[in-house]
């Protein structure tokens, strides 16, 4: 069979002519059953003529309108049986299609050929007044309007779920696309008016629009309510922090957050109800929806609240305990939040910032770390906060010099003077220090879960234990208490040692009887040398009136070798030799340096009564033997004096009107007694004094050696050890140098102990370091 290059074979052709009468037959089919539902059993085309009325009354009732349009005039049975006409035709769905379209050309599209946008003109005309004035009334008048616009396009109820449901949904979306970005910004502040109406009344600053009664149901009709939830919590967040903020910050002597939950609930939970517990019937049903936001509005302002605090924290430290009550609701507000790793963040750079530094004195540093102490225990009895915070204050108390002088000097200062780090009402009792933990205990408890692998948690409870365990070992504050109480019994004056003596009872219970033996010892000598130096005046009147002490119990004295001239010198030896008559297994050794004495020169125009250290009165009394000395050999006369102390004694009788300095030569400087007060004397103090001169007024210096002054005295000896094993083994480690000093007899010293001494000798020039091995300097 031959095939042509173009057309069909003839068999294809009665296929597509076969498939060609099927279609037909098919939609032939279709259409006879569309005219039938649309028809339904009406004669001829009756039905027909009756589906396309009621379709024509039904999209006119639909047909979204202007506002300012008149009112249409509807047969509710008319419209209703229109319905029931479309519904049987089953041509509901395809009239909701028409209506939708409709109604988004009606919010966003020309109708009728007009230039008028309707729900757009009005979003628009209502946005630029907003954006020109600011004022959220003008949003809430733009919510009323869009509310307007929805009843009166709303096809009502009555038309079934499916009509109600589909024009909400489409009604709100169109909506939504119309709005400009601006809107949000003005719905939250529309949203904060009526907020501030709740829970501060009306006002005359409160826009009208937000006191209408139409509002909220208008949020919820429009969908607003949701589209805006977090908004909406954004709003209760800011204005809650903004209450506390105002109402909270710097009080600190009431509770506040108990407060701020009764404002929540008298002012906050009310418009609460609007947003969150829409459609509750009963007071139940309204509680049981508010549960969960509830909790979140509480969860925000103890965190709130606790972040404030934390700001706040070194202050509330200082003004302890008047901030007891701010404690106690950062305490509640931490279990809430879980915030503790921000405290402490916090107050370590507070502190390191406000506290850690050289401006710093000791004493306020101790101050503060005490009331720490007290307070970080009412937020966290367990210590762990304590703990992470206190490790800085700690390490910086510990490489301060005068620290242990501090803490001593309050364990025994008056209670009145107020410079006590221990409050009266605290229990004395003995140093506590940290012990292992016991399992076998049935009240033992696991360590919190954020405390650190050094932590313990029966740490030290009172202050003064909490403070000894600054340093590794309490020898220190014992040495300190000797060095305190020296110092205090030699002020005596009175001879009334019972307050030092319960002093010492004190620090018995603390520190135990055995360390402080010393003190008895010296409390012990005091008493004595009083009952000693009456038997004396009794077996022979004398003017002087010494302490006498034992010298292998008492801390070491500041040295001097002042001989005591003239007649001052035969009363000392007029009293020893009455000691040994009383005494005759003891001798005196003078310690001419200390002490005061009471004068009274008697010149030719004038009697000067004086109370002067023994210095004073050594060179007053070398004037009895001629009126004009040399400093040098006045200083030659009275023994070994250093050159600035003997200035500054001679400086004193110059201001006192009884000697004259007759030169300002520093290498021979003169003094003359004067006799008579020279004419020209004025009403000022007789003499010539240099500015020089004047700054070798000082404070007297403590009779007894420090404790620092201690350790250095004795590392002097010490001395000799290192500068034979620097010669003989050349350079050495510093820890090597502490191994071998360990054999010399007394050698107590930490290797930080030698190594500051070893500094202070390369300051001098005596030893270099390099790379860590120290030399001698040839």
């Amino acid at each position: 069979m031959q095939m042509r290059s173009h057309g069909f074979p003839c068999f294809v052709v009665e296929i597509i002519m076969a498939a060609s009468e099927a279609l037909r037959n098919q939609v032939a089919a279709k259409w006879q059953d569309s005219f039938n539902r649309l028809n339904r059993t009406g004669v001829g085309i009756s039905g027909l003529m009756e589906f396309s009325k009621a379709w024509a009354v039904a999209a006119e009732f639909l047909r979204p309108r202007d506002l300012g349009a008149p009112p249409k005039d509807f047969n509710t049975h008319e419209i209703r049986s229109a319905f029931d006409v479309l519904m049987q035709c089953r041509m509901l769905p395809m009239l909701l299609e028409s209506f939708v379209a409709c109604l988004d050309m009606s919010i966003c599209q020309r109708i009728c050929g007009r230039n008028q946008h309707l729900i757009t003109d009005d979003v628009t005309r209502f946005m630029t007044e907003y954006d020109a004035s600011g004022d959220p009334d003008v949003i809430g008048r733009l919510v009323l309007r869009l509310a307007d616009w929805y009843f009166a396009w709303a096809p009502g109820g009555e038309l079934g779920q499916t009509i109600s449901s589909a024009y909400i949904v489409n009604f709100q979306t169109h909506v939504f696309s119309v709005l400009p970005a601006a809107f949000a910004a003005g719905f939250k502040r529309l949203l904060a008016a009526t907020l501030a109406l709740f829970t501060e009344g009306a006002t005359p600053g409160v826009p009208a629009s937000v006191q209408d009664s139409r509002l909220w149901p208008s949020f919820e009709l429009l969908g607003l309510a949701d589209r805006y939830e977090s908004l909406i919590a954004s709003v209760c967040y800011e204005h809650i922090e903004t209450h506390v903020l105002e109402t909270c910050a710097g009080k600190w002597d009431e509770p506040m957050l108990s407060r701020l939950r009764e404002w929540m609930a008298e002012k906050v939970v009310p418009w609460m109800l609007l947003p969150y517990a829409r459609g509750a019937k009963t007071a139940e049903e309204a509680r049981t929806m508010l549960q969960g936001v509830g909790s979140r509005f509480d969860f925000h302002v103890c965190k709130t609240l606790c972040d404030l605090r934390t700001k706040e924290m070194f202050d509330i430290v200082i003004d302890y305990p008047d901030s007891t009550h701010a404690l106690h609701d950062l305490k509640e507000c931490l279990q809430r939040v879980d915030q503790r790793t921000q405290l402490v963040r916090a107050l370590r750079k507070s502190n390191k910032k406000r506290l850690l530094h050289p401006g710093a004195d000791t004493k306020d540093i101790l101050t503060q770390y005490v009331s720490l102490i007290r307070c970080l225990r009412v937020i966290d009895p367990p210590g762990v906060l304590l703990f992470k915070v206190a490790d800085p204050i700690r390490r910086y108390l510990r490489d301060r010099p005068d620290t242990i002088r501090c803490i001593v000097a309050s364990l025994v200062v008056d209670g009145e003077s107020g410079d006590s780090l221990v409050d009266d009402d605290e229990p004395i009792q003995p140093l506590q220090s940290a012990q292992v933990d016991d399992y076998t205990d049935p009240n033992w408890e696991p360590e919190p879960i954020d405390a650190g692998p050094d932590f313990r948690a029966n740490k030290p409870s009172d202050v003064v234990s909490t403070l000894v365990s600054i340093y590794d070992s309490k020898d220190l504050f014992v040495k300190e208490l000797q060095v305190l109480l020296a110092q205090r019994l030699l002020a005596v004056t009175d001879g009334n040692y019972e307050k030092e003596r319960r002093n010492l009872e004190i620090l018995k219970i603390r520190f135990g009887e055995a360390p402080l033996q010393v003190c008895e010892v010296m409390l012990k000598d005091m008493t004595d040398s009083k009952r000693i130096d009456q038997h004396v005046q009794s077996q022979s009147s004398s003017v002087m009136h010494p302490t006498i002490i034992s010298r292998h119990f008492w801390p070491k004295f500041q040295s001097s070798k002042i001989q005591m001239p003239g007649q001052l010198h035969e009363i000392q030896e007029a009293y020893a030799r009455e000691f040994m008559t009383f005494k005759p297994d003891k001798k005196l050794r003078w310690l001419s340096h200390l002490g005061s004495i009471r004068l009274e020169i008697e010149l030719q125009d004038r009697t000067v009564g004086a109370d002067v250290p023994p210095l004073e009165a050594a060179f007053i009394e070398l004037f009895s033997e001629q009126d004009v000395w040399t400093l040098n050999d006045l200083i030659a006369r009275v023994g070994t004096v250093e050159r600035s102390a003997a200035l500054k004694a001679l400086l004193a009788w110059v201001d006192r009107g009884v000697l004259r300095e007759e030169t300002e030569d520093v290498d021979m400087q003169r003094f003359r007694l004067l006799e008579r007060v020279p004419e020209d004397a004025g009403a000022g103090p007789v003499g010539i004094t240099t500015a020089g001169s004047r700054t070798a007024l000082a404070e007297e210096e403590p009779a007894v050696l420090t404790v620092q002054q201690q350790q250095a005295e004795q590392m002097k000896v010490y001395w000799k050890f290192i500068e034979g094993m620097l010669t003989n083994l050349g350079g050495l480690p510093i820890d090597r140098i502490q191994t071998m000093l360990k054999f010399a007899q007394g050698y107590d010293r930490t290797v930080d102990q030698l190594g500051a001494f070893m500094d202070a000798a390369r300051r001098e020039g005596l030893v270099s370091v390099k790379d860590g091995i120290w030399r001698l300097n040839r």
